[in-house]
């Protein structure tokens, strides 16, 4: 952590490897991960081989949408969805709300980052960012 404001990148570089190693455990397949600041800006990245390349873009996506809506990806599309709305509503083109995206917090609930999964079917990344992030959480209590 740096100084309990964001994640850090010794910590984003853990998570990065967690999630490689979950993804290759749970569902023996090959995804991108990417994880940023509490302002979404990258910290860390890694592509397993053979993971699709269109998922590059869309695992740093789903971190920054994390981050700056300071929620998780599906529950942002549900809300979406009950409000019928489009994520373009948000005036910023690198917002999505493909499921795969979780918002790292602190105990009191304040965002430190995110990361964001892609290459999966979209309730498998999910399920990835969401174990990360309460990884990323357990660690910035430490």
């Amino acid at each position: 952590m740096t100084g309990m404001d964001t994640i850090g990148l010794k910590l984003a570089q853990k998570l990065v490897t967690a999630a490689l190693d979950k993804a290759a455990a749970d569902y023996g397949r090959p995804i991108c991960v990417s994880v940023c600041d509490a302002f979404g800006f990258a910290l860390s990245f890694a592509r397993n081989d053979d993971a699709p390349v269109r998922s590059i873009a869309i695992s740093q996506g789903k971190a920054y949408s994390s981050a700056r809506i300071g929620v998780n990806t599906d529950v942002w599309l549900g809300r979406l969805g009950q409000a019928n709305f489009q994520a373009s509503y948000f005036c910023d083109a690198q917002l999505t709300a493909l499921p795969g995206g979780a918002v790292v917090t602190s105990a009191s609930g304040k965002v430190l980052g995110a990361v964001g999964i892609s290459g999966l079917a979209p309730h498998e990344d999910q399920a990835i960012a969401n174990a990360i992030a309460e990884l990323a959480t357990e660690n910035s209590t430490q």
